[in-house]
């Protein structure tokens, strides 16, 4: 696993590295925006790449989409970068 996805940070560290609250971080996992990393008792570990995950959801929330917009625009982010990953093998 690299660093960019080690679950490091806990939910409130989290939360306030994205100026978000608590609350929003477990409706965001529970609506499958984030899947933060768990230790064997449970905890969330949300990871640089969570965070910068979060961050992205906040934008698009402020430009306006609701989270069911913000999904598909993550899921549809996604797949253009796995695309251009592909696209640079196959031409590489």
């Amino acid at each position: 696993m690299s660093e960019r996805n080690r679950g490091v940070f806990a939910i409130s560290v989290a939360a306030e590295m994205v100026s978000m609250e608590i609350q929003n971080l477990r409706v965001y996992e529970r609506r499958g925006l984030v899947d933060p990393a768990r230790t064997s008792g449970g905890t969330r570990l949300y990871s640089p790449a969570d965070i910068e995950r979060l961050h992205r959801v906040r934008e698009l929330l402020a430009e306006g989409l609701n989270l069911a917009g913000v999904g598909r625009v993550l899921a549809l982010e996604e797949e253009v970068r796995r695309l251009r990953a592909r696209l640079a093998r196959a031409s590489g």
